[in-house]
């Protein structure tokens, strides 16, 4: 990918075009731009996700996809009219496309060096991004300070 190798492991939105590639978007992210709900997103971060869209374009895991229904079913997210309906709305928007989950993906999950965030979901999103060279846009502070901490992959810090 073109520009990662100069990112640093952790970098934040901002300042001009740093960074003119795809972005890997955490859960969270997918949802709060699809429903426009992003306030623990810093400006630049929300303005980086939209360019990535419209350029770019960014990548959604289907662990997200996975974790979305989890959420739902489990009543800690509500989506209208059902999490299924968002799902196959939000798969048809211009600008995102998905990947999926391999062998590769699931065995690096379990594999990642160090302390490293204990969600499944967040493991195989960790993997993704290191396995694919596309940076991981994120809100998480788990996943921000493993990435500061042991590197190996790129991480942007989308928090306020």
């Amino acid at each position: 990918m073109r520009g990662v190798k100069s990112l640093p492991n952790v970098w934040r939105p901002g300042g001009g075009r740093s960074y003119a590639g795809p972005l890997l978007i955490d859960t969270h992210v997918w949802i709060w731009y699809l429903d426009g709900v992003g306030e623990r997103m810093s400006d630049e971060g929300v303005a980086l996700v939209r360019r990535s869209v419209q350029e770019e374009g960014v990548v959604v895991s289907d662990i997200s996809v996975w974790e979305v229904g989890m959420k739902t079913a489990k009543g800690k997210l509500s989506l209208f009219p059902t999490a299924n309906a968002w799902i196959e709305r939000a798969s048809r928007r211009p600008g995102f496309s998905f990947l999926p989950l391999d062998r590769e993906i699931l065995l690096a999950s379990t594999q990642l060096p160090g302390a490293v965030h204990g969600d499944p979901a967040d493991r195989m999103l960790i993997a993704s991004s290191a396995l694919s060279g596309v940076p991981l846009a994120t809100v998480d502070p788990l996943i921000i300070a493993y990435s500061e901490a042991r590197g190996g992959l790129s991480v942007c810090d989308l928090r306020r």
